[in-house]
């Protein structure tokens, strides 16, 4: 069976080639702290929806009957969404790589890297049980 045409196992795989190529970014810019000039730089984020392909599933909320509860959508409640706001630290000699900050998105990486690595394994070893392996 050929896994590369399944959509799942796609993604997967692009997320792992994304965190791999993320913690070699990040990595050089470690090991460029001490550098003058040097700024630090990382990926743009993969967005799933650019993953799957934009409306692919179009997927809303609908009120069959007057008694459905419609819901709320957008920016209410405690799950607002914020700005990330973006501190630009720079030292005298120019050097725009803040240490803490690469070893925390070192660490969020490896996780995700992880995270990635065991979901794999675990639709593999549904398909081996659905064939009966």
């Amino acid at each position: 069976m050929d896994f590369s045409k399944i959509s799942l196992f796609t993604a997967m795989k692009k997320q792992m080639g994304w965190l791999t190529q993320r913690q070699k970014v990040l990595s050089e810019n470690i090991s460029n702290a001490n550098t003058p000039r040097f700024k630090s730089k990382d990926l743009k984020p993969i967005e799933f929806r650019d993953m799957i392909g934009k409306n692919q599933f179009n997927l809303k909320m609908r009120a069959t009957s007057a008694k459905h509860l419609t819901g709320l959508s957008g920016d209410s409640g405690d799950n607002k969404v914020a700005k990330e706001r973006k501190p630009y630290e720079t030292s005298p000699d120019g050097n725009s790589v803040v240490l803490e900050e690469q070893v925390l998105k070192v660490n969020k990486t490896q996780i995700d890297h992880r995270l990635t690595n065991d979901l794999y394994k675990k639709h593999l070893s549904l398909f081996r049980a659905a064939i009966g392996k």
